[in-house]
């Protein structure tokens, strides 16, 4: 009886337990960035504050683009090559309101940024409004559809 007992306990623990673990995905992505960010150092993030300003702070550095679109990723990844197709779809969409970033973060530079914005899984996306500021990011692969509906959202505010 308790050998029954044991191997039921067996098999239904793990399973519970990946359960568990799959419906705290995304808090366990927020907790992770969240830890990552803070390993930034003082002097590294204050660089990639004045680099994240000079590129897509529009209302200083005097472009017309109303959000950035990053995309963080991978070249050979298989859910960031299905993302390639949503940036051309993006870039013609929005050719003269978003600019869309592809960041590669097999190189080693773009490490940095990674970490900056505590980047846990690829492909990750992550939009900025007109000063910089992230207001939305999604991990994973995401529609033209319904990154269109964020980016819509956003602009008609």
């Amino acid at each position: 009886m308790i050998n029954k007992f044991v191997r039921i306990a067996v098999l239904i623990i793990p399973i519970a337990l990946l359960i568990l673990l799959f419906s705290q995905k995304s808090n366990l992505q927020k907790y992770i960035s969240k830890e990552i960010k803070s390993q930034v150092g003082s002097e590294t993030a204050l660089k990639m504050d004045q680099q994240i300003d000079s590129l897509y702070n529009y209302s200083i550095n005097n472009k017309n683009y109303k959000l950035t679109f990053l995309e963080i990723g991978a070249k050979g990844c298989s859910a960031c090559r299905k993302m390639e197709l949503v940036l051309d779809d993006l870039r013609e969409e929005y050719p003269m309101s978003v600019k869309i970033v592809f960041i590669n973060i097999l190189i080693a530079e773009n490490q940095e940024i990674m970490k900056y914005y505590g980047v846990v899984s690829i492909p990750t996306q992550i939009l900025l409004d007109n000063t910089g500021s992230e207001f939305f990011r999604h991990t994973g692969y995401i529609s033209t559809k319904d990154i269109s509906k964020v980016i819509d959202s956003k602009m008609v505010k």
